[in-house]
């Protein structure tokens, strides 16, 4: 059922920890598994082989509606050309500055990412950057007060 999209053996290995994960802590359950208070099944989940902070944190906002910022390459190339981050801040300060700027509801932190996302994808770009026309141009010129 898994199709390849790059390193398939690795995929349906960690897909298959996940599960074993599902079935042993929380009986099977994903609703059971989603009571669970945010930082411990977010500890739980960082046991699990294959998930790292930003795949965890996907999995607490998008399918358990738990109060977490996802950070991901388009957050940190964003905050940091715009020169609220360095280089140097860690995934879990970069998260912390941006749930500590925003309200914290699901669907705040579900839509101001998906805005990043639309942003990276279309202006932000790695290579050949579109800053001209990018809507944050005007938004961001100064840092976030406490982000340095």
């Amino acid at each position: 059922m898994i199709r390849s999209s790059g390193y398939f053996r690795q995929k349906a290995r960690k897909l298959q920890e996940f599960a074993v994960f599902l079935k042993q802590e929380h009986a099977g359950s994903l609703t059971k598994m989603f009571r669970t208070p945010t930082a411990k099944l977010r500890e739980q989940l960082l046991g699990v082989d294959g998930i790292g902070p930003e795949t965890a944190d996907s999995i607490l906002l998008y399918a358990g509606e738990h109060r977490v910022f996802v950070v991901d390459a388009y957050t940190r190339r964003i905050l940091e050309r715009h020169e609220i981050v360095h280089k140097k801040n860690t995934y879990d300060e970069i998260q912390r500055l941006v749930e500590k700027s925003l309200p914290s509801e699901v669907a705040v932190f579900n839509e101001f990412h998906a805005l990043i996302v639309h942003v990276g994808k279309n202006f932000c770009r790695p290579k050949e950057p579109v800053c001209s026309t990018c809507p944050l141009n005007c938004y961001l010129a100064r840092p976030i007060e406490g982000s340095r």
